[in-house]
């Protein structure tokens, strides 16, 4: 399946296209699944509930933009923004994501650890639906062998 607008995305270098793997996209899944339990443990710091948490969402995305054939080039954060296109979702969890991806970088580059519970409660609920709709996806489809 493609999309007008990741169409745009990969002219304008954003992502580019690459055959779906199934591996791949089963890896990015378990990943997905594994991290998204483990942040939902609170007996963890915010801050490792937040980073557990905003990977497992990032796996999640990613694996439903391999299942449409494309890839992001450089910015992670495109795999979100593709989010309405790849799997259905609207903006408000779009949103969500944008926001902790945001944090993640004050985080990761520069050393911030506030956690907003309110922002961590909608991460892990936003998680929680990626999941949801990357687990009805069915098999990527083999391409045809060459003859």
């Amino acid at each position: 399946m493609t999309s007008k607008e990741l169409d745009n995305l990969v002219r304008i270098g954003s992502l580019k296209q690459e055959p779906g793997d199934q591996r791949e996209f089963n890896g990015l899944l378990k990943l997905g699944r594994i991290k998204l339990a483990d942040a939902k443990n609170s007996k963890l710091s915010a801050e490792s509930q937040f980073d557990l948490a905003y990977n497992a969402a990032h796996s999640l995305a990613l694996a439903a933009m391999r299942w449409h054939g494309y890839r992001p080039n450089q910015n992670r954060y495109f795999v979100f923004q593709a989010l309405p296109h790849t799997l259905g979702l609207k903006q408000d969890i779009v949103r969500v994501l944008g926001k902790s991806h945001s944090e993640r970088n004050l985080a990761e580059y520069q050393g911030s650890t506030e956690i907003d519970a309110q922002l961590l409660s909608d991460l892990i609920a936003a998680a929680q639906m990626l999941l949801n709709e990357v687990v009805k996806l069915k098999p990527i489809p083999k391409p045809p062998s060459k003859s």
